[in-house]
């Protein structure tokens, strides 16, 4: 396990380095996927084999690596979807120019993810921790050149860094405690185990892109190369969960109640938050990149409630919890890969991800569309997928904290489960939009209707993630009863391919799919040569246009009038007249970001004025300078008087 792990990781270095040469960069990307795919396999292999190897945590500040079970989860997955996202790459990047730095970048990116997962000491971490936010700045800078994007990429790293200062403070203050790998050495209620749980949520929370501390998440993932949009949704999210499923479940030891409630509160805020903005987006890839908020949010709820549970001494359903949580990341990292390849895939057919400009594409483009179908159902949380699978964990983990905790978890459990079903409903309606606009219905321009499948390349990955998603709804309590005793108190599920928790029922995936299955090719079977004939569309009386077909906003409005004293919409209507008479009515709308407004701008506008204050204190004057320094030592000596210092 060991040598095939090393080897993935010296094939994905020499295929950075090979993308450098010219007319290398396909090859190099491909021998990066089969690293990534060789470090996949051992992370697997290292969470199967229930073991660990190499060095183990130590609060020491000197590099430790090694990986467990829990780091094992992460790799197997990065392995799972880095392999097919950079086979994907080969055929998409240009060999030539910023195609090169890229492909040279993106080996830099996947060490980056190895290097935090297999970290054991806090500076190392660390370390590879900016590098993971770093890297793909660099990524979207060689790609993008325009000053929105420049302002884009410094609003990412501004957020993700100011955010990032929490996850500096909770390692360095566990490591001064000497809690990394030893939770027993923090004191039940003290201030630093205080101070540890806050800056952790705050810090990884905000790479997670859990609202309110979402801001960079929707800008930054739209903008990237589609690959590598599926590598920062799918796996670099993942592994800001990996960090506080670290912290708050390994080290932290055993944590008050409001840490699970802050968890639980930020879970459901995200998640349906991220569903109800990503419903508004008409750009396809800032839709799934708010869904990646929302999904993020669903794998907070499963950690809250397992924080919620272990509190009270519910040590099997904190296992199970946590298990769904973890459940979760893996199954969005996989269909939320799928989707952005997918993505890239329909922006290089038609030159568009508008969705009021696609359309029909699944006709045109069978086998990409037909794999971002399946993807769009599984992200939906359609049953015998693997979203529905864990997103029915959770569920089932939500229900059983009022019955193990006090009146007050109970209630926020209550109105979480509550924010689970709401989101479930909405993403539902989010993705049937998205396949109707996308998918279904006539061209709505020429590129749509000219559309032609991408190389074998960018489709055998597609294809690839769409059965790995059928898969893990198939049989989902193999990976899921492994995932049980991860917990650090323990937790035993036998193996078996439905899901069967004590008091639940069970839920059968595999005898279900199978029947459905089998239902399905009866009836396509009995239909025979048979096809329903198309009928015209009745528009009152006029032409059938492009412009009068279905729209984003169209999907959307019954919501968005149901909602509009909480999301406050901007309409603009122009009216051309001439002689009296009307000519021409043009209407726009937007949904604005009400966190934005009443957040983010406050505090920009606040740290504004203070740059300008302080430049004013810049004098150039000697004097000046000079007056300052003694004002500083009069303050100092007085406080050493006082006692404040010393």
């Amino acid at each position: 396990m060991i040598a095939i792990f090393l080897a993935g990781v010296a094939a994905v270095a020499l295929g950075g380095m090979l993308g450098a040469a010219p007319k290398r960069l396909a090859a190099a990307l491909l021998l990066q996927a089969a690293g990534a795919l060789a470090i996949g396999v051992a992370g697997f292999w290292a969470l199967a084999d229930g073991g660990s190897w190499g060095a183990s945590f130590t609060s020491t500040l000197t590099p430790h690596f090694g990986v467990d079970g829990l780091s094992g989860l992460f790799l197997g997955t990065l392995g799972l979807i880095a392999s097919p996202a950079l086979v994907f790459a080969s055929a998409y990047l240009q060999q030539a120019g910023p195609g090169r730095a890229t492909g040279v970048l993106t080996s830099a990116f996947i060490l980056a993810l190895v290097g935090v997962l297999c970290a054991r000491d806090a500076i190392s971490f660390l370390l590879f921790w900016e590098l993971m936010t770093l890297v793909p700045a660099a990524i979207i800078l060689v790609g993008r050149s325009s000053r929105s994007a420049r302002h884009t990429v410094f609003t990412y790293v501004a957020i993700t860094h100011l955010g990032g200062a929490g996850t500096w403070i909770s390692l360095l203050l566990l490591a001064r405690e000497g809690a990394i790998g030893n939770p027993a050495a923090l004191a039940q209620g003290s201030g630093a185990q205080t101070l540890i749980a806050l800056t952790a949520i705050v810090g990884f929370g905000t790479k997670a892109g859990l609202m309110p501390m979402h801001a960079w998440l929707p800008r930054a993932h739209p903008i990237a190369p589609s690959y590598v949009s599926a590598l920062m949704s799918g796996i670099m999210v993942a592994i800001a969960a990996y960090g506080l499923v670290r912290v708050l479940v390994d080290w932290l030891g055993t944590p008050p109640p409001w840490v699970g409630a802050t968890v639980l509160v930020l879970g459901g805020l995200s998640a349906v938050g991220g569903i109800t903005y990503a419903l508004f987006q008409r750009d396809l890839k800032r839709l799934l990149a708010y869904s990646t908020v929302e999904h993020l949010g669903i794998v907070a709820l499963g950690l809250g409630a397992s924080l919620l549970l272990r509190t009270r001494g519910a040590d099997e359903w904190a296992a199970f919890a946590l298990a769904a949580a973890l459940l979760h990341t893996v199954n969005h990292a996989v269909f939320k890969a799928l989707l952005f390849l997918g993505a890239g895939t329909f922006e290089r057919a038609t030159g568009s991800l508008e969705l009021d400009r696609l359309g029909g594409l699944l006709r045109r483009l069978p086998w990409s569309g037909g794999a971002f179908l399946v993807g769009a159902l599984a992200i939906a949380g359609m049953p015998l997928l693997n979203g529905f699978a864990s997103e029915w964990l959770t569920l089932q983990s939500l229900l059983h904290v009022p019955g193990d905790a006090g009146a007050w978890d109970g209630a926020l459990a209550a109105a979480a489960l509550a924010a689970l079903a709401g989101t479930m409903a909405l993403a539902l309606l989010c993705f049937v939009k998205v396949i109707g606009l996308v998918l279904l219905g006539p061209p709505r321009r020429s590129a749509c209707a000219e559309a032609v499948e991408p190389p074998v390349a960018m489709r055998l990955p597609l294809v690839a993630l769409a059965a790995v998603t059928v898969v893990l709804g198939a049989v989902p309590g193999l990976l899921f009863s492994r995932l049980t005793g991860l917990a650090p108190w323990g937790g035993d599920l036998p193996a078996r391919a439905g899901l069967s928790l004590p008091g639940t029922g069970g839920l059968p995936t595999l005898g279900l799919l199978v029947v459905v299955a089998g239902l399905g090719g009866l009836l396509w079977r009995l239909r025979g040569e048979r096809r329903a004939a198309p009928s015209p569309t009745w528009a009152s009386g006029q032409a059938v246009e492009p412009q009068l077909l279905w729209t984003s906003a169209g999907f959307t409005k019954p919501l968005r009038l149901v909602l509009e004293a909480v999301l406050r919409p901007e309409r603009e209507i122009e009216v051309t007249q001439r002689r009296g008479v009307v000519q021409e009515v043009s209407y726009s709308g937007r949904v604005p970001h009400l966190i934005d407004i009443h957040l983010y701008r406050p505090v920009t506008d606040g740290a504004l004025v203070a740059a300008a204050f302080a430049r004013r204190l810049q004098s150039g004057r000697l004097g000046t300078y000079v007056t300052y320094l003694v004002a500083l030592v009069v303050a100092l000596l007085i406080a050493v008087r006082i006692g404040v210092i010393g």
